[in-house]
């Protein structure tokens, strides 16, 4: 038998309040996504204003950083021509995302979720997503 930890409903409200108060402090409002340590959608908030076209794109972030257990930037730099990674951008259905803001929940040495967020640059989507993952972690601790 396995025993496995995962992100709650309870751990995904506190990620999306933390991760929203970023987006409302840089100005960009957002699509935030929380899934459990399978990349199961647990919740999603489309802020007022953020990108309908990235409502998708938040959900496969988190997908991919809970799922592959690796930050979806770190795709991004391995998925360039000539890199060891290369086309995996185009592996499960196209889902997997290779752009900066999905990052996996790290507790213990064991991913128990991820989040994904998009609307705004690269840059601006990790530093939103890091704030929820901080807020979680800070819960956890």
């Amino acid at each position: 038998m396995i025993s496995v930890n995962r992100l709650d409903l309870d751990d995904a409200r506190v990620m999306l309040e933390a991760a929203k108060a970023k987006a409302v402090e840089i100005g960009v409002p957002m699509c935030i996504a929380i899934t459990d340590d399978a990349g199961n959608l647990v919740a999603f908030e489309r802020m007022d204003g953020g990108k309908v076209t990235s409502t998708t794109i938040a959900i496969d972030k988190s997908y991919t950083a809970s799922g592959a257990k690796k930050a979806t930037h770190e795709y991004g730099e391995a998925s360039q021509p000539g890199a060891p990674a290369y086309g995996i951008a185009s592996a499960i259905g196209g889902r997997l995302m290779v752009v900066g803001g999905g990052l996996p929940v790290i507790l213990d040495g064991a991913c128990i979720g991820g989040i994904g967020v998009s609307s705004g640059s690269p840059a601006q989507d990790t530093e939103v997503a890091q704030a929820g993952v901080d807020a979680v972690l800070a819960k956890l601790g």
